[in-house]
């Protein structure tokens, strides 16, 4: 009879000590839940869902991934507060609001600080961009590791009235981000600017309470802003990437080669982002045509980059060295 305990606790004192010898993530499946204000379908959640399958590929079943799209789980300012606390591990996020965190990701959203969509992906896909990905990682208190980077294209002015120049946008009410950069931008375009949460922009837009807003192409036809402010005028105002980010708690449980992994198909996500983009932005504009949106094409650019120079001017001091770097780059 002792000899059988001896042996029962033998057995279960070497499970214990092959359990704690094993990483805690490789002991079973761990689902990554990711999250997204766009919704299904939309070029950023589908990059995010390919790298969640190539994940669960890649560690045979080990680590998943769950998208939640639509805004969800809350709009991008709750979403970084639940991706700091580990609540969401992977998180696709404009830069606009991720600068109240990082203020250095403020330099992004200057505005005409790239000079075309070209420009800000060689700025992306190069050491500059990389650097900025540190600095988000390691930004004290951050508690968020910078991944990747994804295409936004250009954010535009869209109403019920042509934009042209500066003038054009007086006594209009246009919603912005909630960033006072942003803020700032769009009274100096000669505008009103209101801060509002994404999701509340539509009923905003029905009810009169603005009078327009500013967005690329994918966004205005994704949540069917056309139908209540149907003239896109191509300020192009900002070309602000976004970022796919990683729950800093979440990432330190993760084994050195799990991160290596995930750092890879970040990347890959990037690029395969940019062609479904790319893809999104020609067809959503041939469907907005085709519904009577009216594109004005014939905007006084260099108009709206005087006016915006006091902006830059001011919000642009404390990032010199990095906008130097930015425009140094061909």
């Amino acid at each position: 009879m002792l000899r059988r305990q001896f042996i029962s606790r033998l057995s279960m004192a070497a499970c214990a000590a092959s359990l704690l010898a094993t990483p805690l993530l490789a002991q079973s499946a761990t689902t990554l839940k990711a999250a997204d204000v766009h919704p299904k379908g939309y070029p950023n959640v589908v990059a995010v869902e390919g790298l969640g399958k190539k994940l669960e590929k890649a560690t045979e079943g080990r680590l998943k991934l769950k998208m939640f799209a639509g805004g969800v789980l809350g709009d991008e300012k709750n979403l970084i507060e639940q991706t700091q606390i580990g609540a969401i591990q992977i998180l696709r996020v404009s830069a606009g609001p991720l600068s109240t965190v990082v203020p250095d990701v403020d330099a992004l959203n200057l505005p005409y600080l790239f000079r075309n969509p070209e420009h800000m992906r060689k700025f992306v896909d190069g050491p500059v961009g990389q650097e900025m990905l540190d600095k988000i990682t390691n930004t004290p208190n951050s508690r968020l590791v910078g991944l990747a980077w994804m295409d936004s294209g250009s954010r535009n002015v869209y109403a019920k009235k042509a934009i042209r120049k500066p003038a054009d946008l007086q006594g209009l009410k246009i919603r912005v981000q909630g960033n006072p950069l942003f803020v700032d931008a769009m009274n100096a375009m000669g505008g009103n600017a209101i801060s509002m949460p994404f999701g509340e922009l539509y009923s905003a837009l029905q009810t009169g309470v603005v009078d327009g807003a500013e967005n690329n192409v994918p966004s205005y036809y994704s949540q069917n802003h056309y139908t209540v402010a149907n003239v896109f005028s191509r300020t192009a105002h900002t070309i602000v990437p976004e970022l796919l980010l990683f729950s800093r708690k979440a990432w330190d449980k993760l084994s050195a080669e799990d991160q290596a992994l995930i750092k890879k198909l970040a990347r890959e996500a990037q690029m395969e982002q940019r062609e479904l983009w790319d893809k999104t932005v020609v067809e959503d504009t041939a469907k907005l045509k085709e519904k009577g949106v009216t594109f004005v094409d014939d905007v006084d650019v260099q108009a709206f980059i005087d006016a915006t120079a006091p902006v830059r001017e001011k919000y642009g001091a404390p990032y010199a060295d990095m906008i130097k770097k930015i425009q140094a780059i061909e």
